[in-house]
Formats: C-alpha cells, sequence, structure tokens
C-alpha cells in the first residue's frame, strides 16, 4: 500500500541545541533505515519549509502508523496522510 505523507516539523524555539541536534540525528538515522527497506522509498525537502512530501510503502494502515509515531520527531510535526492508488494512465 503506498501513501503520499505531508510531514511539517515545528520544534520548539526554547529547545536547546544538543536536544534538538540530538534528536534530528535519531530522526535522519531511524528514516534511513526505513529507506533502507524499502518502506519509505521517496523523501522530498520542501524548499523553504521545514517540511518534506515522502511516499511510504507498507504492508497496512497499521504498519503505517507504527512507522509514523515512531518517528522521534512525531511530538513536533503535523502530518498528512494521502492513500494512493493505480493511476489508470500511468504507462
Amino acid at each position: 500500500m503506498l501513501f503520499h505523507v505531508r510531514m511539517d516539523v515545528q520544534l520548539p524555539r526554547d529547545l536547546p541545541a544538543q536536544a534538538r541536534a540530538e534528536i534530528v540525528s535519531r530522526e535522519k538515522a531511524y528514516s534511513q533505515e526505513l529507506q533502507r527497506a524499502g518502506k519509505w522509498p521517496q523523501l522530498w525537502r520542501i524548499a523553504g519549509e521545514y517540511a518534506n512530501f515522502s511516499v511510504l510503502d507498507v504492508e497496512s494502515t497499521d504498519e503505517l502508523h507504527e512507522i509514523l509515531s515512531g518517528l522521534p520527531l512525531f511530538d513536533y510535526m503535523s502530518i498528512a496522510v494521502t492513500p494512493l492508488a493505480t493511476h489508470p494512465s500511468k504507462i
């Protein structure tokens, strides 16, 4: 199952630099692990924003929820999920 996911990050301005660096590092490692496993085949930064568009390829909505809620930055994100279906005109 493919899902288009928009993630907008809003880290608190008063978050100490060391804590920010640590959580961002954990987020990067987690997302790269999922990319290597084929669960996160597309990841695109949205220019000028602390946000991304991603495509996740998962077995179920439960797996999607588990992956998204496992993101270290999850508590600081707004997430919008759109299920994707094959387009009949796709070559």
